[in-house]
């Protein structure tokens, strides 16, 4: 990929965040910001009395009477202090209050800067990091299918990083100084109005040239990093299925995919952004250096020709040099501003991503329901498809009756795992019904009622902790005696125990050190810990190898009869003693009975049997 067609690549299909975005970011401590902001914004003005003052000291030595204004001051100081208005006290007066200001601020301005400005920031991150959370904990399944945890993770960190440090950056620094330019201008507006506007109209024509480039820019910097993302995420990848890496010998392949990708960046960032940016500051200094030089000219011309004092001449001087000053310190922070852009725009896009069926689980806070069920359940003319195009299920009618072990099996893409999805609402059918105990399941609280069900997957997720932190995971609450006996029930006490330190050892992560068979009956357990009404078993048995499939088929018929179990399977032996089987076809019920009778219609579960009975795979 050339750098100009990592330019156009196309944006990611959400809704489009704004600027303002960025400003409802700290809305919360909006009346904190306002007074902050314009208490540094009063300092920044104040500062310029000091070389104001400096001119008048000047006037004075120099035989020329002070401004109006200021000798108004002096006036009211002598006579509150009963002293005669002399040449010393007017200076001492006036040194005064140059004292003052400069010290007086000290113990001051801190406070109302650099601490209100970090306190609004660091609260904000804190909010926000927390919808994060609720955002990635109510986002829909397939967000996750289509989006890897680094690229997700990448996104937020960045995006809560930049708002940070943009935040004290623009509020202590380029609020603040817009006001002290405003402040330059008035002053010398007062003194000579040729000199104030030729520095009006210099300084907000490098503005706004500098912020037109910078917005060219930002458009780069926003499509680079989505570019950067998937990099990023690849990156994420290898590190995850890493054993596969080396299993298959790619690292080189993978290396040198990944080289080129950051030879892209490199040139994108360093030939055209990083260049421009170098090319954008060099004509501003250029222009800022000829406006000094012009102002200089002006001034010492109305100087020589007695317009203004040898004072006002010091102080337009210093206060316009002041504000061409500014110049580079605004369009630096513009520029550090425009490269954080679209890592906090792409942010907020990340917050605006639809939620899925799981966005009331954080609503009630602890008041959850309590639920307890029977077990039965009803499929009523369920239909399913991700695609409205493409079903999935087509008019699912089926019945699970209390404490009954159903199998659901079928060919791959048949449809049994999107149903017990169905069943956990991780989706909403698009039409039909699923009911509990005969009660629609879209009318229960779905905290409560997902914490009546338990699954165990084909490949158990394990967080990297304690196998006894992982064990309480979904019942904080369990005692002792109830892991243990969910333990024994799951063949899985002895291989605990025999571990180095026991239910103490830490797992790693995803579990790396267990083996597939160990995690599989961990999952057992803790799904029985919860103690549920429904337990599914969602292919749990077929990736492991003869002896720990066993002991997984022995916990399994320990639990016939104690609750509802669903079992989605691809080797059959697993299925066998079900009360009833399911087979599903391409979304559809094809055949219901126990494995006698489907094994003597010689339907679709025969010719599968007899497969599996000859050794071949299906």
């Amino acid at each position: 990929m050339t750098p100009a067609q990592l330019s156009s690549v196309p944006p990611n299909p959400v809704r489009k965040a704004h600027f303002l975005d960025l400003i409802y970011y700290f809305q919360k401590y909006r009346t904190i910001a306002f007074f902050s902001i314009l208490g540094m914004s009063i300092f920044e003005v104040l500062d310029l009395f000091v070389p104001y003052a400096i001119g008048q000291l000047l006037n004075l030595l120099s035989g020329h009477p002070i401004d109006s204004a200021l000798q108004a001051v002096v006036r009211t100081i002598a006579r509150v202090l009963n002293q005669p208005i002399t040449q010393v006290f007017s200076l001492s007066v006036i040194a005064g209050l140059i004292g003052l200001l400069s010290i007086g601020r000290a113990p001051i301005q801190p406070w109302i800067g650099p601490w209100f400005q970090w306190d609004v920031a660091l609260r904000a991150r804190r909010d926000h990091a927390q919808k994060a959370l609720e955002q990635i904990l109510t986002l829909p399944l397939e967000y996750y299918d289509e989006n890897n945890p680094g690229r997700i993770a990448s996104r937020v960190a960045k995006g809560l990083s930049n708002h940070t440090w943009s935040y004290p950056e623009i509020t202590g620094s380029l609020l603040p100084k817009f006001f002290r330019v405003v402040g330059i201008f008035g002053v010398i507006g007062l003194i000579d109005w040729r000199v104030a506007l030729l520095l009006l109209i210099s300084f907000f024509g490098i503005l706004a040239n500098s912020l037109l480039g910078l917005k060219a820019l930002a458009t780069r910097e926003e499509k680079l990093d989505r570019y950067v993302e998937n990099t990023e995420s690849r990156t994420s990848e290898i590190i995850t299925n890493i054993k596969t890496v080396k299993a298959f010998a790619t690292e080189a392949a993978e290396l040198k995919r990944q080289t080129n990708r950051l030879d892209r960046e490199l040139k994108v960032l360093d030939y055209r952004i990083h260049k421009g940016y170098v090319t954008l500051g060099m004509y501003e200094r250029t222009i800022v250096q000829t406006c000094t030089f012009l102002v200089l000219v002006l001034t010492l011309w109305a100087t020589v020709e007695g317009r203004i004092s040898l004072g006002h001449f010091i102080t337009v001087l210093t206060i316009s040099s002041m504000a061409y000053a500014e110049v580079e310190p605004i369009c630096n922070l513009a520029e550090v501003f425009a490269r954080r852009y679209a890592s906090m725009i792409r942010f907020h896009e990340f917050m605006r991503l639809s939620k899925g069926t799981d966005s009331a689980v954080l609503s009630h806070g602890d008041q959850i329901p309590t639920y307890s069920f029977s077990g039965k359940v009803e499929f009523e003319n369920l239909s399913f498809g991700y695609d409205a195009d493409r079903p999935v299920l087509k008019n699912i009618n089926l019945r699970v009756e209390p404490y009954q072990t159903v199998a659901l099996v079928g060919r791959s893409g048949s449809g049994k795992s999107t149903l017990v999805k169905l069943l956990f609402r991780y989706f909403e059918a698009t039409t039909g019904t699923i009911r509990i105990d005969g009660t629609d399941i879209r009318r229960l609280d779905v905290t409560g009622y997902r914490r009546r069900l338990a699954i165990v997957h084909q490949e158990v997720d394990v967080f990297n902790g304690t196998l006894w932190d992982n064990l309480r995971y979904g019942n904080p609450a369990a005692t002792e005696e109830e892991i243990f006996q969910a333990c024994r029930i799951a063949q899985a006490e002895d291989f605990m125990k025999a571990l180095p330190q026991g239910f103490a050892t830490i797992v790693g992560e995803r579990g790396v050190r267990l083996s597939g068979g160990q995690r599989q009956r961990l999952g057992i357990a803790r799904a029985l810990i919860m103690k549920p009404d429904i337990l599914v078993f969602d292919e749990a048995t077929s990736s492991l190898d003869y002896e720990s499939e066993r002991a997984i088929q022995v916990a399994m018929r320990s639990l016939f009869g104690t609750c509802t179990l669903i079992i989605i399977a691809h080797r059959l032996s697993t299925v066998r003693e079900a009360d009833q089987i399911i087979v599903l076809d391409q979304g559809e019920i094809q055949e219901v009975g126990d494995h006698e009778s489907l094994v003597n219609s010689g339907g679709i579960y025969a010719r599968l049997n007899a497969l599996q009975e000859s050794g071949d795979m299906f």
